[in-house]
């Protein structure tokens, strides 16, 4: 079994059209879509066939990329289920003209292999032999029981309560340029529209600008169809000393119907930016309806799970 089909590595140079504001570093929901390409293009290699991303958590973006930096994209299949491919997805950038590469992002994407009917298909088994191969499959392994912890914990939450939080709606229709391989919007695309959307709610609450530190739970409920109204709320959840935690829920109908069916949600943690980029505090959001005191309450449980997952992965690391 050739070990060279389970990574892939896409470089280019970030373009001025992929940054955020004028003069500023390229946009998260950019990177996520770059992510997005390089995974499904390292599952497609792995399973010989169409695959759906499924879900993507603990994105961390460590550090801005500029216009005109090389940028890499290195996914890399760790662990495989049944049907399901894990990747982890590392992000850096140079600048051209020193060739030193930065780490800008890491994450793990899973993907689905589906056959014609889009139904989930086995793959064949990635079983590693090298020591760290093996590390990064029981680390894969072991995140499976906590993302199911934090998709239970974002499945519990009630949002359909009153509210006084700060929220954001964007609405517009899926173009036939959002198309991916399988007919589909890209997945990729399909979290950069969240991430606007995101980010809309977070400038609106600081009052200035804001970026995108953080986004996880990212869960895909059903295709979205080129022609569908896409309809995107970002919603504040709770706020750190200088972060905003934002969930986004994505819905889709067909024009002629008026009722939007989930097919996406996500947390993102945004920072407060002062007028030099730097970091800076942000006003508290003091929650005051019962639906927000308990949204807020499930903002803090998954900082709580993702702090635990964060331990026990040093704890295993130390034990290795």
């Amino acid at each position: 079994m050739p070990i060279t089909d389970r990574r892939i590595t896409l470089r280019f140079l970030a373009a001025p059209t992929d940054v955020a504001t004028l003069g500023g570093g390229v946009r998260g929901g950019r990177v996520l879509e770059w992510i997005d390409k390089a995974a499904y293009a390292c599952a497609a290699a792995w399973s010989g066939g169409y695959s759906v991303t499924a879900y993507v958590g603990n994105i961390g973006f460590g550090r801005d990329i500029a216009s005109g930096d090389v940028v890499e994209v290195r996914a890399t299949l760790v662990y495989t289920g049944r049907s399901s491919m894990h990747i982890r997805c590392e992000v850096a950038s140079a600048d051209p003209r020193v060739g030193t590469f930065t780490v800008a992002s890491t994450c793990l994407l899973v993907f689905v292999a589906v056959d014609e009917a889009g139904k989930p298909t086995p793959v064949r088994q990635w079983q590693p032999v090298l020591a760290e191969d093996v590390r990064a499959a029981e680390e894969a392994e072991a995140r499976t029981d906590v993302r199911r912890r934090i998709a239970a914990a974002m499945n519990g939450a009630d949002y359909s309560l009153p509210s006084e939080a700060e929220r954001r709606t964007t609405r517009f229709l899926a173009a036939p340029t959002d198309i991916n391989w399988g007919g589909k919007a890209h997945g990729g695309r399909v979290m950069g529209w969240m991430d606007d959307a995101a980010y809309l709610c977070a400038a609106g609450w600081s009052g200035g600008e804001a970026v995108t530190v953080y986004v996880g739970g990212v869960r895909f409920y059903r295709p979205v169809q080129i022609g569908q109204v896409i309809e995107v709320t970002a919603r504040l959840l709770h706020t750190g000393r200088q972060t905003m935690h934002v969930s986004v829920h994505l819905a889709t109908c067909w024009p002629h119907e008026h009722e939007p069916q989930p097919a996406a949600h996500a947390l993102h943690v945004l920072a407060a930016l002062d007028a030099d980029g730097d970091a800076t505090a942000v006003r508290p959001w003091a929650p005051q309806l019962p639906g927000d005191v308990a949204l807020d309450a499930h903002a803090r449980e998954l900082i709580a799970i993702r702090g635990r997952r964060s331990a026990s992965a040093a704890t295993r690391m130390v034990a290795i």
